[in-house]
């Protein structure tokens, strides 16, 4: 990660950026409604990493149909298994965090919401981005995540060409300009890659969880990992926790101010969470907690409701946050377990 005196010059030139390795395909792919229509029910068939293993001679030349199912070479197995058993410990309010914190966090950019609402989704149905959302993260965090048997390489090739797709279409928008820069941009999916990570840990730890740096570097490792699954440039994937604080502050500097669609978003994910039978949190309850790991400035951005008199809100969330620690020596099974319970939860 370069040094802050010139970084900026650098974010400018990253977002103005997309994924010039998936790009050109996902063009052709729309031009072309029944090499389309062939394309998407190929996908639609994908479910497992080794489903990647046969692809369609017509799509064969589409190079990153072909690396989606390889690993960085920089990527260390034995790391990524830390980083998964460090998620299966903490899976409950790593969870919980998604929607508490990561989401709110990535509408503070200003810019980057207004991809998010034009895409509408997040918007109107944010019960089924939640879910879906959830359903990646596990896919990716698993310990046999980028096995044969797993669904990691399988998940992040799904999201690469939903993002694509989500580039082509909001810039052809009549409410996209040419400042905001491109679509998900290299720029704005880095600071998505930082909010499941490096944004992740320090909530754990506002929390009053201990998190070592061991842990950290793993948990961000496995993340480093996706992003780069995910189309994101290797010098925008940060190696150790300095160059992730460097990155994430200059993001935070260069794109947190209001705007209207962070605002709207942040009250769709709120009246969402609100109205989940399963949260057993009044409104009040939700709004702290969510104040309090965002912190004012932000929260005050996206105009989270400041409530007084609740400050005994976090402090159940620490308690709740405490969950047993697990056999370290099967980290498959109690993945597993904890899936199954989150499913069962949601369900």
């Amino acid at each position: 990660m370069r040094d802050s005196r010139d970084i900026n010059n650098f974010l400018d030139t990253k977002r103005l950026k997309g994924d010039i390795h998936i790009q050109p395909f996902v063009e052709e792919w729309l031009s072309d409604e029944e090499y389309g229509k062939r394309f998407y029910a190929w996908l639609g068939s994908i479910k497992l990493n080794a489903d990647l293993n046969s692809v369609p001679a017509e799509f064969g030349r589409a190079e990153f149909l072909n690396s989606s199912r390889k690993l960085p070479e920089w990527a260390d197995r034995d790391t990524l298994l830390k980083g998964s058993r460090f998620f299966t410990r903490h899976s409950g309010t790593i969870m919980s965090l998604l929607g508490l914190l990561s989401l709110p966090y990535c509408y503070a950019a200003a810019d980057g919401a207004m991809v998010l609402y034009l895409t509408e989704r997040l918007r109107d149905r944010p019960a089924k981005r939640l879910s879906d959302t959830a359903d990646f993260i596990w896919d990716v965090m698993a310990p046999d995540a980028f096995n044969k048997e797993g669904k990691g390489f399988a998940s992040c090739m799904k999201i690469r060409l939903t993002h694509s797709l989500a580039r082509h279409y909001v810039s052809r928008s009549n409410s996209w300009t040419e400042d905001f820069g491109m679509p998900v941009n290299q720029e704005d999916m880095a600071g998505t890659n930082l909010a499941f990570s490096l944004i992740v840990v320090r909530g754990l730890r506002k929390l009053g969880m201990a998190v070592s740096y061991e842990e950290q570097q793993s948990f961000m490792h496995l993340w480093n990992v996706v992003g780069s699954l995910l189309g994101l440039d290797e010098d925008l994937i940060p190696q150790d926790g300095k160059s992730a604080t460097l990155l994430e502050n200059a993001i935070r500097e260069r794109h947190f101010r209001p705007s209207l669609q962070g605002k709207a978003l942040t009250r769709s994910l709120l009246d969402h969470v609100v109205g989940d039978s399963s949260v057993r949190l009044s409104p009040q309850e939700v709004y702290q907690i969510v104040r309090f790991l965002l912190g004012d400035e932000v929260a005050d951005i996206l105009e989270v409701p400041l409530i007084s008199g609740a400050e005994y809100a976090p402090a159940f969330l620490k308690v709740a946050a405490r969950v047993p620690r697990f056999d370290s020596s099967n980290v498959l099974v109690a993945f597993r377990e904890r899936h199954a319970a989150f499913l069962k939860a949601r369900n």
